[in-house]
């Protein structure tokens, strides 16, 4: 059982979002719907909260109402092994979202992700202080991540 579970606050689309999530990943579902009854404060029969998992990680989606928004002090990191997978990922997050730095992104909800390559660490550190530092520089004029730039930045 996992230890502790992500409570993601939406105004009224947690199970669109949550729908949407559970499309994009492999071993992924949605659970239980929970709907708000006659005491509020949503709509009675109105989504509460939506529970989901995303590649076998649980979370809960809340529609709490407009009182709270994301913001990038929280995000979402996606390790990808290959191009496809940060291309493909890329696009759908994006669509109605907004794009950022270094593998950064917002979905059409606000939520912040990180699509980066699984291999980044390796990539912008290592034994030699030079091939990171190319990387490194590579990486910060990146929106979303080319693997082959970042490679062959690395390698001078």
């Amino acid at each position: 059982m996992q230890a502790i579970t992500p409570f993601l606050w939406f105004d009224t689309e947690a199970e669109d979002a949550a729908r949407f999530y559970v499309s994009l990943f492999p071993d992924s579902q949605l659970g239980a719907i929970a709907r708000y009854g006659e005491a509020g404060p949503g709509a009675a029969g109105s989504v509460m909260t939506v529970a989901f998992e995303l590649n076998g990680m649980s979370f809960v989606a809340l529609n709490g109402g407009p009182v709270y928004q994301f913001t990038e002090a929280f995000s979402l990191q996606v390790p990808c092994d290959d191009q496809a997978e940060i291309d493909r990922l890329w696009a759908a997050l994006t669509e109605g979202g907004e794009e950022s730095r270094c593998g950064w992104l917002k979905d059409r909800w606000g939520l912040s992700w990180q699509i980066i390559p699984s291999r980044l660490p390796q990539l912008i550190g290592g034994d030699d202080p030079q091939k990171a530092r190319r990387a490194l520089e590579a990486m910060f004029a990146m929106n979303k991540f080319d693997i082959a730039a970042l490679e062959r930045a690395r390698e001078g």
